[in-house]
């Protein structure tokens, strides 16, 4: 019986979650949005985006949290940034029903009747007001085959990493948010400049072209990974 309790609990907080946006927000109500911290949704209980319901995966749609309800969305919903009161009126990460209540601002449909997404980003757009973007080697889970590609980290959106396949391609494949990482620097080893970022259980592995070119990428993740999104300016860059 106790089992069947405990199971019957789960179900109930997952329907909640699912469907929350019929509920009111997590623990906040529409007018205190933007005035106090949310209640996160955990991520295990949700397996669908909660504004589009698009389903979750772990390459093509990933799980972002809205910094003002708290919802569990995919970067398509959560393409958008608010200031919020809570966090001194900074920009943060926000669904898009919060972002229309919070700035009062129209979003804009394209022709599909989607906003622009997350990675809809042109490669050569985002590179001309990077803080740093390059070519590098994101390598497989045992450290030995490289996958070449476009590396960004854009002014506009400081906290997160785009991997494009080109430097010219019109859209990013993925993105990483670098927020909350470790930066690890790896020994030299066969001549490859390695150097890592971990969070939890997520590692990702690249390798620069040259020791100067892997410290300076280490430098602008570090300082992504703990929130600055202004960086000075003598430590804007981009490498061709």
């Amino acid at each position: 019986q106790d089992a069947i309790n405990r199971k019957e609990k789960r179900s109930e907080t997952f329907k909640t979650a699912v469907h929350g946006q019929e509920m009111g927000t997590p623990g906040l109500k529409t007018e205190e949005l933007g005035l106090r911290a949310p209640q996160w949704v955990r991520d295990n209980l949700v397996t669908m985006c909660m504004r589009c319901k698009g389903p979750f995966n772990a390459i093509t749609r990933r799980r972002h949290h809205c910094r003002a309800c708290g919802y569990v969305v995919c970067a398509r919903c959560s393409d958008y940034k608010a200031e919020l009161q809570y966090d001194g009126n900074r920009l943060n990460r926000v669904c898009q029903e919060c972002y229309v209540y919070l700035t009062g601002h129209v979003v804009l449909e394209d022709r599909e009747g989607k906003h622009k997404g997350i990675l809809e980003k042109g490669a050569a757009e985002v590179s001309g007001r990077s803080l740093i973007c390059s070519s590098l080697q994101l390598l497989d889970k045992n450290g030995k085959v490289g996958t070449r590609g476009w590396f960004v980290i854009p002014q506009d959106d400081p906290l997160v990493l785009y991997i494009y396949a080109a430097p010219q391609d019109v859209r990013a494949h993925t993105s990483i948010p670098l927020l909350g990482y470790q930066v690890r620097d790896l020994p030299l080893g066969d001549s490859r400049h390695l150097f890592q970022l971990a969070q939890s259980r997520q590692l990702y592995t690249f390798m620069a072209d040259s020791e100067e070119l892997k410290q300076r990428w280490m430098r602008a993740m570090a300082r992504s990974a703990a929130g600055i999104t202004h960086p000075d300016e003598e430590e804007d860059f981009c490498n061709e």
